[in-house]
């Protein structure tokens, strides 16, 4: 039995990749060896500065590193642009088909023990409870769906554009709306999580006025 103290289960991880699948809720010795006694997928988040010998000997092995962007209506830079709009009003079939295919930043793509068929479904689930929830932006340029942001509560959680709207400067003007909209709405600040390799994102945001904090290297373990 995996005791929830130290191990949770992700059944929306488990849905997508066709096996138990757990986080592992601290670093520690009582926490590895209940990770080894069970079968399936782990992920285990630690500071980039912990010691890792523990992680090898247990069969870990690095993925990723997340870091967290923040920034508050004081440091935001906005930026306006007529033919870029923000609309809650979206085809979920066609946000969806953005969503697929769309990441290959995240940890679950980089893992060389998942299928990156599985790794895509795990986000386009996620997406379909976003929408569900009326929680995604469809990003409109000149009247064209061009992406996505997701969001929960202040933060942005889930975001894609298409390829050819990639890299050309436009992005500012979508992150900037919905960042207004979002500290509208009565947040103190908005917040995100990315991949310390997705450099566009990442310069993105500190365009935007962001800072960076928290930064965790996720490491993984299969055991089949």
């Amino acid at each position: 039995m995996v005791k929830t103290s130290l191990i949770k289960a992700t059944p929306w991880d488990a849905t997508a990749f066709g096996m138990p699948t757990f986080e592992l809720l601290e670093y520690s010795i009582a926490a590895l060896q209940q990770a080894s006694q069970a079968v399936g997928h782990f992920t285990l988040k630690v500071d980039p500065l912990a010691d890792k010998g523990l992680l090898h000997e247990y069969g870990f092995y690095y993925c990723d590193t997340l870091i967290e962007p923040h920034c508050d209506a004081s440091r935001l830079r906005k930026a306006q642009c007529s033919a870029a709009i923000v609309s809650k009003e979206v085809e979920p079939e066609l946000v969806l088909a953005i969503c697929r295919g769309s990441f290959a930043h995240d940890r679950f793509h980089r893992d060389f023990n998942l299928p990156k068929s599985a790794a895509d479904i795990r986000y386009v689930n996620w997406l379909k409870q976003l929408l569900a929830a009326q929680n995604v932006y469809g990003l409109y340029w000149q009247g064209i769906l061009a992406g996505f942001i997701g969001y929960t509560g202040n933060c942005l959680v889930l975001h894609a554009l298409l390829g050819q709207y990639r890299g050309k400067g436009m992005s500012k003007y979508w992150w900037s709306s919905v960042c207004c909209e979002l500290l509208a709405q009565g947040h103190r600040q908005v917040k995100s999580s990315i991949s310390a390799t997705n450099l566009a994102v990442l310069n993105l945001y500190a365009s935007l006025g962001f800072s960076f904090n928290n930064p965790q290297d996720i490491y993984h373990r299969v055991a089949p």
